[in-house]
């Protein structure tokens, strides 16, 4: 049986439903909102193709060594342990999506991805709609921001099934500062779905990309991602757009080929997350702020609790009591 990791239960999970009405009335773009990066990647197929997203050259490997190839890829790929739902219930309130279809796969059935396939996308957002079913005033972003392998048909077939799944949840595009958890509330919505294709740039029901910004360091220096993130939170838009900011270090080739048996968890993620987590502590939301942060593996520190916990910097003293 899989043991639930330190300090991850359910303490968060209505979370915003108990925000003060101070903090439920300010734009969603002023508040903090923890995020995980890569979010679906705690389950990965090693019996399945390497993914569509990968350089010929780890395709090629994989066929020449495959299951050994792959198991040494997944310690590559996973960036989360927790379930959408265990998320879901630590805090998280944005998914960092990228999905695939199999290449030579009959019909049109869509999955995540990162380096190697890992569940059905259908099967996570009904785990997703399920929780929001029972948590009515909790909102999530779901950020479908790669897509790999996917034609014409394929768009239709995940836009239909977002729309399927959530129904009457789905939050119509509009003007981002229109967006408080009040008026979320007042319309019953709960999922704001940002689509970066031209497939969804009619659908009401499909944010554009261009308003949820995610800029990236590429990185694997701490020092650098600091720089970097204090860099593009001061050149963000004050209006127009929510913001993400990824406080992830990401492994370049060389990186995987010095760390290749211990993996992304205890290769690069663990030794720097005390300098990652001391830059959130220090942050602020607000127009000139933070919004949405987002990190890997959110289950190793108190990553939810901590970017939640900045909001109460928004409130002045009569305030701070929850509702």
């Amino acid at each position: 049986m899989k043991t639930r990791p330190v300090g991850i239960g359910i303490a968060n999970a209505d979370w915003m439903a108990s925000l003060p009405s101070t903090l439920s009335a300010m734009p969603l773009k002023n508040l903090a909102v923890p995020g995980s990066h890569d979010s679906f990647t705690y389950w990965v197929d090693v019996h399945a193709p390497v993914g569509p997203d990968q350089k010929a050259y780890v395709k090629y490997l994989a066929t020449m060594f495959s299951v050994l190839a792959k198991k040494v890829m997944v310690k590559w790929s996973m960036t989360q342990n927790l379930t959408f739902k265990e998320q879901l219930d630590a805090g998280i309130r944005y998914f960092d999506l990228r999905v695939s279809s199999k290449p030579g796969e009959p019909g049109n059935e869509i999955y995540f991805i990162h380096g190697l396939f890992g569940h059905m996308v259908k099967d996570g957002l009904v785990e997703i709609n399920l929780f929001l079913s029972k948590h009515r005033k909790e909102v999530v972003f779901l950020d479908f921001n790669h897509y790999y392998a996917m034609g014409p048909e394929h768009h239709v077939y995940l836009i239909s099934m977002l729309q399927e799944v959530f129904g009457s949840k789905l939050c119509n595009n509009c003007a981002v500062e229109s967006i408080t958890l009040d008026f979320l509330w007042e319309k019953k919505y709960q999922v704001i779905v940002f689509y970066h294709h031209p497939s969804a740039q009619d659908i009401p029901v499909m944010w554009p990309g261009n308003k949820i910004p995610a800029p990236w360091a590429n990185t694997t220096e701490p020092n650098k991602l600091i720089q970097f993130l204090e860099t593009t939170l001061k050149d963000r838009a004050k209006q127009g757009s929510f913001h993400v900011s990824q406080a992830i270090l990401t492994p370049r080739v060389n990186t995987v080929a010095k760390g290749l048996v211990w993996g992304l968890r205890n290769y690069l993620v663990e030794r720097n997350l005390p300098t990652i987590i001391s830059w959130v502590e220090a942050q602020r939301p607000g127009v000139d702020g933070v919004n949405i942060i987002t990190s890997d593996f959110v289950d190793l520190t108190d990553f939810a609790n901590i970017v939640i916990k900045l909001n109460n910097l928004l409130l002045s003293e009569q305030d701070r009591k929850p509702r």
